[in-house]
């Protein structure tokens, strides 16, 4: 029997993720495609162009979809980014 956290959860196991948080990123993401940030769309982040290449669904770790919905490649990488850090080209 594994031992548990001070938060009593077991090591390796994850809770499973609310529907409501699926809700929240799925209203992120079409926000996002309302406002014209569709795939392939050419972007600006800050004075970086870039193109969007998808949406992002996560619902754990630090970039959450409900806050950064969207996947833009530029030339430095690929990144996930929030509708108020693009601009559209």
């Amino acid at each position: 029997m594994a031992a548990k956290d001070r938060n009593g959860s077991i090591p390796g196991k994850r809770r499973p993720v609310p529907e409501s948080c699926g809700r929240i990123i799925g209203t992120a993401v079409s926000a996002a495609i309302s406002r014209g940030f569709v795939v392939g769309r050419e972007v600006l982040v800050g004075s970086i162009p870039g193109i969007v290449v998808g949406y992002n669904i996560g619902s754990f770790g630090r970039f959450l979809g409900s806050a950064y919905p969207l996947v833009v490649r530029t030339a430095l990488g690929v990144t996930k980014c929030g509708i108020d850090e693009l601009v559209l080209a």
